[in-house]
């Protein structure tokens, strides 16, 4: 169950207008807190991400499962499964005690490491590349769009701090 102050964040970046994959980023954020603090692990920073998509789509965030062939259908079934429970589709029936533990404890032997910055970066730094420059650039021009005056400021003020520890 995410934190009422997680799915309070998620339903003001609706209400803001923000797209529903930033409404989910408060969930992932989450998740991550979650490992850092020690309260699971995770195996990557990639199912660290994917656990907090799918408690997303269960809290009802618009965050369409991935089409066919973009993933193993699996991990795709499973995310419409997500979808529709948070959309008041699919049954509501309540996960066994013995799998909700299992399901713990395996995350609880995972590492921590995979949510450091470090590991976040290089997973940042990998799915930026497997998109191309247009691509990266149009995500730029729309950033710019929803962030607001004082919000591009900032970002500029943090963009010129960063170019100029590059050229020490």
């Amino acid at each position: 169950m995410p934190d009422p102050k997680t799915l309070e964040r998620a339903e003001q970046d609706k209400r803001d207008g923000k797209s529903p994959s930033t409404q989910a980023g408060e969930f992932v954020r989450e998740e991550i807190h979650h490992v850092r603090e020690g309260k699971h692990g995770a195996r990557s920073p990639q199912q660290a991400i994917a656990i907090g998509l799918s408690k997303a789509r269960r809290a009802g965030i618009e965050v369409k499962p991935p089409p066919r062939g973009k993933t193993s259908e699996s991990t795709r079934r499973k995310a419409e499964r997500d979808y529709e429970r948070g959309h008041g589709e699919g049954t509501s029936r309540r996960t066994s005690a013995r799998r909700s533990a299992a399901t713990s404890q395996a995350l609880e032997r995972e590492p921590q490491q995979s949510a450091s910055r470090r590991s976040l970066s290089a997973q940042a730094h990998s799915a930026a590349s497997r998109r191309s420059a247009s691509e990266r650039s149009a995500a730029g021009r729309q950033a710019s769009r929803t962030k607001g005056r004082a919000g591009r400021s900032a970002a500029a003020k943090k963009a010129a701090r960063t170019r100029s520890r590059r050229r020490s």
